[in-house]
C-alpha cells in the first residue's frame, strides 16, 4: 500500500445477523483528497464510516487510516483522524470554549498546544464571535461549526465528516462547504452526504455505494459519463411558423411531434416535460457520442415550426446517482412494508405482555387481600 494512501478498504464488511449492511467495499483516499462518500438511506454509507473510525469492528475484510489497521491500532486510528457524525456529539450545557478544551483533554493536549490549535479552529471555522456562549444557545449551523471544531483541535491529517450539514439552511450550508474547502487543502477529508450538489462544489471525487457495495468510483466528470447516455432538451412553439419559401405553415400537433422525435437514429426515449400551452417540450435520451443537433434543427425547419430550445447536456450526477441506486430505492419500498408489520406485532406483544404482567400484579394483590 503506497505510504500516500490515507484511507485503505479491502473487501471489508459488516453482518447484523444475516442483514449484511456492507458487502466486500474497497477502496483508497490519497493524500489530499476531497472525496464525497455517496448512497441512499441503508446503502451502508454511515456503517462504512463508523468501522473506519473505530466505533464498530468488521465482519470481515481490512481497513487502515494512515497506515494503521482499525482493528489492530484503534488508538492510532483515533489519533490520526477528525470525526464529525450526522449529529455533533455536543454537550449543551458547555460554553464553546469549555467544549473545545473538554475535547483537547480527552486528545491529550497541553495547555500551550491548545491555545495554538484553539486559536487556528476558531478562525478556521469561524467562531470568534460564540466563544464565551453556552451551546444550548446556538444555531444548527453554529452547533455544526462547532462539532467541526473538536474534529480539527488535534490537528489530524484525515477527516471524516457524516452528512454534516443535513440539519442546516442554505447559508449555512454554503458557508460549511467553504470551511471544507479551506481545510481540505491540508487534509484528506471524506465526507457523507445525500445532497449532490454539495458534492460538486466541495469534491473532484465521488465514491457512490449501493446495497453495501461500490457501484462508482472516480472523477466526477468520469461518474457523470458512466451511463453512457446524452440528454436533450428541444423546445417546439406550438402556434404555426411561416417557412422562408412555402409562407405560413400548420401549427405542430403533440402526436406528429412525438413521432418524429422517436424516429430519430439514436434515439432511446422520449419524455415530454411540464411546460406552458405555448410550447411542446421534450426531453431526448440518446447514446454516447451521437450528436442529434444538426437533424433536430433541419427537421424543424423543414416542418416550418418555430425553435424556442435546443440544448444538449451529459447526464447529471444525479441522473447517474439515481440511474446507479434505483434499486436500493426499490428494495426500500418493498422492504418498509414487511418492516412496518414486524413493528406492529412487535408493538402488539409487547402490550400483550404488559396486560399480562397487569393481570398477575392483579391476582397477586387479590390473593394478599
Amino acid at each position: 500500500m503506497s505510504t500516500d494512501v490515507m484511507i485503505y478498504a479491502n473487501d471489508l464488511s459488516k453482518n447484523f445477523g444475516s442483514f449484511r449492511a456492507v458487502d466486500k467495499i474497497n477502496f483508497e483516499v490519497r493524500r489530499g483528497e476531497v472525496v464525497g462518500f455517496l448512497g441512499p438511506n441503508g446503502a451502508g454509507k454511515s456503517t462504512t464510516m463508523r468501522i473506519l473510525t473505530c466505533f464498530i469492528s468488521p465482519t470481515g475484510g481490512t481497513a487502515k487510516i494512515n497506515g494503521f489497521d482499525v482493528f489492530d491500532d484503534p488508538l492510532a486510528v483515533r489519533e490520526s483522524l477528525g470525526y464529525l457524525p450526522q449529529r455533533a456529539p455536543l454537550y449543551l450545557e458547555m460554553s464553546v470554549l469549555e467544549y473545545l478544551k473538554f475535547a483537547a483533554d480527552l486528545r491529550g493536549l497541553d495547555d500551550s498546544t491548545f491555545k495554538k490549535r484553539a486559536r487556528s479552529v476558531v478562525e478556521v471555522c469561524g467562531l470568534a464571535q460564540v466563544l464565551g456562549k453556552e451551546i444550548r444557545h446556538l444555531s444548527h449551523g453554529y452547533r455544526q461549526r462547532v462539532g467541526l471544531g473538536q474534529a480539527l483541535i488535534h490537528d489530524p491529517p484525515i477527516l471524516i465528516l457524516d452528512e454534516p450539514t443535513s440539519d442546516l439552511d442554505p447559508n449555512e450550508k454554503a458557508e460549511f462547504l467553504d470551511y471544507i474547502k479551506q481545510i481540505g487543502q491540508e487534509r484528506t477529508v471524506l465526507l457523507s452526504t445525500h445532497n449532490l450538489s454539495e458534492v460538486e462544489i466541495a469534491c473532484a471525487r465521488a465514491i457512490i455505494v449501493s446495497k453495501g457495495r461500490v457501484v462508482a468510483d472516480g472523477p466526477l466528470d468520469e461518474i457523470r459519463a458512466k451511463s453512457g447516455r446524452v440528454r436533450y432538451v428541444v423546445s417546439i412553439q406550438e402556434s404555426a411558423g411561416t417557412h422562408p419559401y412555402r409562407g405560413k405553415g400548420l401549427p405542430p400537433k403533440k402526436a406528429e411531434v412525438e413521432t418524429l422525435l422517436n424516429a430519430l437514429d439514436g434515439v432511446r426515449k422520449v419524455t415530454e416535460l411540464p411546460t406552458d400551452e405555448r410550447a411542446h417540450t421534450y426531453e431526448l435520451a440518446t447514446d454516447e457520442g451521437v450528436d442529434l443537433r444538426p437533424e433536430l434543427f433541419q427537421m424543424i425547419v423543414q416542418k416550418g415550426w418555430v425553435l424556442l430550445e435546443l440544448h444538449r447536456d451529459a447526464q447529471t450526477l444525479e441522473d447517474v446517482f439515481r440511474h446507479l441506486t434505483i434499486g436500493d430505492a426499490r428494495r426500500n419500498r418493498t422492504l418498509d412494508a414487511g418492516a412496518e408489520d414486524e413493528d406492529e406485532e412487535s408493538d402488539e406483544a409487547e402490550e400483550e405482555t404488559e396486560a399480562d404482567e397487569t393481570d398477575d400484579d392483579d391476582s397477586d394483590a387479590k390473593d394478599k387481600d
